[in-house]
C-alpha cells in the first residue's frame, strides 16, 4: 500500500475496529485496509504480518497485540491501540485523527495507546 495522498501513514485496521472509525479515517483521506472487509477471521499473527507487508500501522482495539510486540518480539511497523467506551466513539475518532495528524510517520516503530483524552507512545 503506497503512502496516502494526505501524506499520512497507511493503516491496517484489525477486525475489531469499529467500521465507523474506518469510514471516518477514509473520509479524512487515510488509506485503511480493513481486515474485516478483506480477510475476516485472520489470526493476530497474520494481521501483524499483513501490516508489515503493507508497510502500514496496525490499528486495533485488541490489547493482545502488546504481548505480541513486547513479549514475543513479533515484527511490526507500529501499533495504534484504541481504548474507549462505546459512548466515546466520536471523541475517540477525533483523538485518533489528531494523533495521526500531529505525529504521522513518527508513529512507526511505536506502540501507541490512544484514549479520547490522552495518548501514550512507547518505542518498540
Amino acid at each position: 500500500m503506497p503512502p496516502s495522498s494526505s501524506g499520512m501513514p497507511p493503516l491496517v485496521a484489525d477486525e475489531n475496529v469499529d467500521s465507523r472509525i474506518i469510514r471516518f479515517l477514509r473520509d479524512h483521506g487515510f488509506q485503511v485496509f480493513s481486515i474485516r472487509e478483506e480477510l475476516p477471521g485472520t489470526g493476530d499473527g497474520a494481521v501483524l504480518a499483513e501490516s508489515v507487508a503493507r508497510h502500514a500501522l496496525l490499528l486495533t482495539e485488541d490489547a493482545d497485540f502488546g504481548e505480541w510486540v513486547f513479549a514475543h518480539h513479533e515484527p511490526t511497523m507500529g501499533v495504534l491501540f484504541l481504548r474507549y467506551r462505546p459512548a466515546e466513539l466520536a471523541a475517540m475518532s477525533d483523538a485518533l485523527l489528531r494523533t495521526l495528524q500531529s505525529h504521522g510517520e513518527g508513529l512507526f516503530s511505536k506502540f501507541t495507546v490512544i484514549t479520547p483524552k490522552k495518548i501514550r507512545i512507547k518505542d518498540i
